[in-house]
């Protein structure tokens, strides 16, 4: 790959003087080690600086074991000649590319940015096993544990290969709830990446707890068979999303869109991939967060309908499946961008989603495998619910 200044020979052990305290030091030494990068001669790594397509490319084709069914040559017209066309071409050539995606060229001195990152990652690895192209069909409607996901939110056709990056914990979001889409990748971020690409490469898709929660979200609208004990036994979430459930006093009607748990039998060592977006585990621990007991996430739009709606309306006419609290902190609806039920002022709240327009909010429950039963039936007769896993 060519460099600003003569790189440092990949196979020599070498400490870099600007990564020492770095939060990606190891990843950067495997990653050197392994030949993918090269360091400096003045004994410099530069992990914040930028990484180009042609240079991801590179490292992709350089890292891959892989050998291609039908080699690609001649892709992309502007790299005729470039250092990087046979590394980009066998890029192409091992599904990481999709050469349809650059139609007015490759421009390889582009930053890449981290949506390209988990496209290519994403496509690899179901070019090379039909699982994980199955696993992006199934993440094609998933709820993302990302900020982006609520807002502005994230094209379909972009949610497979953030749901794959995620699931197979190839990449993860940044503190403040983000995935980061359109930022640059640095050399450090690259080396981290790759590292853990050369390892997923060896799994099967369905190895991955996190990934099989988004498959089944995505598919059923729920992921209680990948992290609970809890099924539905042959029901179906699906049978009733979307439908009309008119709440039992008449004060309005509901939706159901997406049931989501997470395991806080351990509050202190929460467990599944949507933990962080719905449990502060700095937050006041109800002393129902205990063995056997686990927390579930409900999706829900309220349509009021008369006229001082209020939260006890919901409460009184909601159905169990679909009545939850509001036990979702501020920080984290605030950091994610989704709604909960209102603390206060009620009426004034649910006064601003009438005539139809509904609110769209998360309810929280507590499950406990003691007494599980819940269901729903709407309007027209569909039914759903959920109890214990029948073996």
């Amino acid at each position: 790959m060519t460099q600003v200044h003569p790189a440092i020979a990949a196979e020599q052990t070498i400490t870099f003087k600007d990564i020492k305290k770095h939060w990606a030091k190891a990843a950067i030494d495997g990653a050197v080690k392994n030949g993918y990068f090269k360091g400096y001669d003045d004994g410099t790594f530069k992990p914040n600086e930028t990484v180009t397509r042609a240079e991801f490319a590179a490292l992709l084709a350089r890292a891959s074991k892989v050998q291609a069914e039908k080699d690609q040559t001649n892709v992309f017209a502007d790299l005729v000649g470039h250092w990087s066309e046979a590394e980009v071409n066998r890029a192409v050539s091992l599904g990481y590319i999709n050469a349809s995606d650059y139609p007015n060229g490759f421009k390889p001195s582009t930053p890449i940015t981290r949506i390209e990152i988990a496209k290519w990652m994403a496509s690899g690895l179901a070019a090379a096993d039909v699982d994980y192209k199955q696993a992006l069909q199934d993440t094609v409607t998933t709820v993302l544990p990302v900020k982006e996901y609520f807002k502005p939110g994230i094209p379909q056709s972009q949610s497979p290969y953030i749901a794959v990056s995620l699931g197979t914990k190839l990449m993860s979001g940044y503190p403040d709830g983000s995935f980061g889409l359109t930022r640059q990748a640095t050399r450090a971020e690259a080396s981290a990446i790759l590292l853990r690409l050369n390892t997923v490469g060896q799994q099967k898709a369905d190895s991955f707890v996190g990934l099989n929660e988004l498959r089944e979200v995505g598919t059923k609208r729920t992921n209680m068979e990948s992290i609970s004990p809890f099924s539905t036994n042959g029901s179906s979430f699906n049978d009733v999303a979307e439908k009309t459930d008119t709440l039992r006093n008449n004060a309005g009607t509901i939706k159901f869109h997406h049931f989501i748990i997470v395991d806080t039998q351990d509050f202190k060592n929460q467990k599944g991939i949507y933990a962080p977006m719905f449990v502060d585990e700095n937050e006041y621990v109800s002393s129902l967060d205990r063995r056997g007991i686990y927390r579930a996430f409900v999706e829900i739009t309220i349509y009021p309908k008369t006229e001082h709606f209020s939260l006890s309306h919901y409460y009184n006419g909601a159905e169990m499946l679909v009545n939850g609290e509001r036990k979702v902190t501020d920080f984290l609806q605030e950091k994610y961008g989704y709604l909960t039920l209102p603390y206060l002022d009620t009426e004034e709240f649910f006064s601003n989603y009438r005539n139809g327009k509904g609110v769209r909010l998360w309810v929280a429950q507590f499950i406990d495998v003691e007494y599980p039963y819940r269901g729903l039936k709407t309007d027209d007769g569909s039914r759903v619910s959920y109890d214990m896993k029948i073996e």
